[in-house]
């Protein structure tokens, strides 16, 4: 038997990832989003939500640019925390002992720790209601070379030991049980 609950946000698990933005080091600062994903394939697009209140907001929508840093079972506590503080009261790259990186292309920080750091420029802002939502062209990807399958050069995410959210708790990814058209695929 299936129960019905009020409307709300229960699509998950989600990313657990870090967002570096700011122009500067006296302005850097990380926000902890779970409100993120994929848009389109071509042109690479994605897009993070955010609460106009929050600290990162005014930043965000400044400089239209971020850094979307995928976060690590070694970077769970870092992730919270930066969800759970704020940049008003807290430095969050120096409390957190995180590294601020060069991008390639954007002018907002990579978090060096992070596997994979995806560079993006805010196309378009939505305002939705509790959140509104910063879509963005993907304008690079940094990918950790540690990460890197030496023969094929794809990037080993079971490797990385990335982390997802769901529902107010924070998990590791478990083992694969396919890949993509295995569903399909011819037996031999």
């Amino acid at each position: 038997m299936k129960h019905s609950w009020k409307p709300g946000t229960m699509i998950y698990p989600l990313p657990a990832v870090m967002v570096s933005c700011g122009s500067s080091p006296e302005d850097f600062n990380i926000i902890t989003v779970a409100w993120v994903g994929t848009i389109c394939t071509n042109p690479p697009m994605c897009y993070i939500s955010v609460r106009p209140e929050r600290f990162s907001y005014p930043i965000l929508k400044r400089e239209m640019e971020f850094v979307i840093n995928l976060t690590t079972e070694e970077m769970a506590y870092a992730t919270d925390w930066c969800g759970v503080t704020s940049g008003r009261d807290h430095r969050k790259f120096d409390e957190m002992h995180l590294t601020p990186g060069r991008a390639s292309v954007v002018h907002a920080p990579i978090i060096e720790e992070s596997p994979l750091s995806i560079e993006c420029r805010v196309r378009e802002i939505l305002s939705l209601g509790s959140h509104d939502m910063f879509i963005a062209d993907v304008v690079n990807v940094l990918a950790d070379d540690k990460f890197l399958d030496a023969d094929t050069g794809a990037f080993d995410l079971k490797q990385a030991h990335l982390i997802a959210y769901s529902h107010g708790n924070y998990f590791t990814l478990g083992d694969a049980i396919g890949k993509f058209g295995w569903s399909v695929r011819k037996k031999k």
